[in-house]
């Protein structure tokens, strides 16, 4: 998969999660919910998008690991408003599945991106003194 293409997936996802939010009851945990959801799972798509543009390989493996974070953050939440019942999981089913699915690619990505890294050096040992 394309960078902008996953770009545009993890925004579609985003976009998913602040509809289920909007979705929530108007109670003291459904609002506690959708404040933790809607910052977790609007913050997958923007990481990536700047991990994107890292100066670094290491910075670009840091940005996807805060992205990935941020989507397994989000799915524990989505999991929660299943098992509380503020939703039904057949509303949340699918925003489950891309969730993972994100996550997965993600997940490979970092792996790739460390397994491509140069071997790290340690600087030469000056002896004893």
């Amino acid at each position: 998969m394309k960078p902008d293409e996953l770009s545009e997936r993890l925004w579609q996802f985003a976009a998913r999660v602040g509809k289920a939010v909007d979705a929530l009851p108007d109670t003291r945990v459904g609002r506690h919910v959708a404040g933790q959801l809607v910052r977790c799972g609007t913050s997958a798509a923007p990481n990536y998008d700047e991990g994107c543009a890292a100066e670094s390989r290491a910075d670009f493996i840091h940005k996807l690991g805060i992205a990935l974070k941020e989507l397994k953050e989000t799915l524990g939440w989505l999991r929660f408003i299943i098992i509380s019942g503020l939703l039904s999981e057949r509303r949340i089913a699918s925003l489950q599945g891309e969730g993972r699915e994100l996550a997965n690619i993600l997940g490979r990505s970092i792996l790739t991106a460390k397994a491509k890294r140069p071997p790290r050096r340690d600087p030469p040992s000056l002896g004893s003194p």
